[in-house]
């Protein structure tokens, strides 16, 4: 399986040679030959990163991660910086995989320079992905965010929606983030009620994605419409419509949770082999 191509582990940077990816802000270096460089070699071209992470294993090479202060243009002839969603749409899981991890791990290293309850530096905890505070004894692993995508059905109808922030005339599922306190299915019917103002039940979860924003974890539904009319939310949905099955607006591109969960819905109705989430 592709999938085994990539196998995330904790590597202690002390070891040398392996691999490197460049991380800065969701943002990876690359050039034609891809975002994999000797790692010593990229060291000695790179300004120094603010941390490194050893972060497993690539067809059986050490892979570490360089955390940068910023993604400056021009660090490499012919290299370019492209977003962690841009290689998500790519269709290359192995390598999406390895770069979610490493941006999961590149900015939770970031964040985690200093202690926030003394205010001491930080050390890499060996043999765990952990950060240690040497001063007060203070602990801290990565943490993940859970969110939630939906796609809501009523009939013969879908309930799409976009942003502002989308490509002109690509409509998509609702989604938003898990408030403190709240189960995954409150989440669910929150955000519904929040940006459309719809009452949704008989939610079926159905799959998660590694999702590039920050430390995200996306959750993806099935769900039922319960009742009410569409009210988008100001500022954040600037349409919101019920489409027919047979006759959908622009979709997210393959390889999106979103995409996923409406052709995983058009499949079952018609009885036709159900597509596979990348992943």
């Amino acid at each position: 399986m592709a999938n085994d191509l990539w196998q995330p582990a904790v590597i202690d940077p002390a070891q040398a040679g392996g691999w490197a990816v460049a991380h800065c802000h969701q943002r990876f270096l690359c050039d034609s030959n891809g975002v994999l460089f000797p790692r010593e070699w990229l060291k000695a071209r790179l300004p120094a990163a603010l941390a490194e992470h050893g972060i497993g294993y690539f067809q059986g090479q050490l892979v570490f991660v360089l955390e940068l202060a910023e993604p400056i243009d021009g660090l490499l002839p012919g290299s370019q910086w492209k977003g962690l969603r841009q290689f998500l749409l790519e269709g290359d899981i192995s390598t999406y995989r390895m770069l979610g991890y490493a941006a999961q791990i590149g900015t939770w290293a970031r964040q985690h320079r200093f202690c926030g309850s003394c205010g001491g530096p930080l050390q890499p905890l060996s043999g765990e992905r952990a950060m240690l505070c040497p001063a007060c004894g203070l602990h801290l692993y990565p943490r993940l965010s859970p969110s939630i995508i939906v796609l809501i059905s009523r009939g013969e109808e879908l309930l799409l929606a976009r942003s502002p922030r989308f490509a002109a005339g690509l409509y998509s599922t609702l989604a938003g983030f898990v408030e403190p306190g709240e189960s995954i299915e409150e989440c669910v019917r929150r955000e519904v009620r929040e940006e459309v103002a719809l009452e949704v039940d008989n939610l079926r979860y159905i799959a998660s994605q590694n999702w590039p924003f920050p430390h995200s974890l996306m959750l993806g539904f099935h769900a039922d419409y319960a009742g009410g009319e569409i009210v988008p939310q100001a500022e954040e949905i600037e349409d919101a419509r019920w489409f027919r099955v047979d006759d959908l607006p622009q979709l997210p591109p393959h390889g999106a949770i979103s995409r996923y969960l409406i052709e995983l819905y058009l499949a079952r109705r018609s009885g036709v082999a159900e597509p596979r989430l990348p992943g």
